[in-house]
């Protein structure tokens, strides 16, 4: 069964080529990885996260092990990622839109193929994830 979930729309006080630029190369995410290893217990739970330019890789009980990776960078308004491996396929975009020289706007979407059991299990985890991981976006130095 085939679900896209998306984040709101968050206004960045940055350019949309800063922004592109940063969330175009993953390895920046290292610095931020303890951050998001204490994601809430109420959304879904990451373990284990590598970051490497091109993507990352991370174990989200109860789904599995994820290494998801860039599949197309649109400069300066898309990145697109695509699960090598992953229990579920799914793909998650980032989009990044001018509002004006020096400010942008993002908004994420991940679609997936969920059986009926994962949806009710996962549908609001991975909504409230959506947006939690939007906000960070948001509001990180770019």
């Amino acid at each position: 069964m085939s679900s896209k979930y998306e984040s709101g729309v968050r206004q960045i006080p940055y350019s949309q080529q800063r922004v592109y630029n940063k969330l175009s190369d993953l390895s920046f995410m290292q610095e931020y990885q303890d951050n998001l290893s204490q994601i809430p217990a109420d959304t879904i739970k990451v373990e284990d996260l590598q970051f490497s330019p091109d993507g990352f890789t991370c174990r989200v009980p109860p789904i599995g092990n994820v290494d998801l990776h860039i599949v197309e960078r649109d400069e300066p308004k898309c990145i697109k990622f695509e699960a090598a491996t992953s229990p579920i396929p799914l793909t998650f975009w980032i989009q990044i839109l001018p509002t004006s020289d020096e400010s942008s706007k993002i908004k994420l979407t991940l679609h997936t193929d969920l059986n009926f059991f994962l949806k009710t299990l996962l549908n609001k985890p991975i909504a409230d994830g959506m947006e939690k991981l939007a906000d960070a976006l948001a509001t990180m130095p770019y």
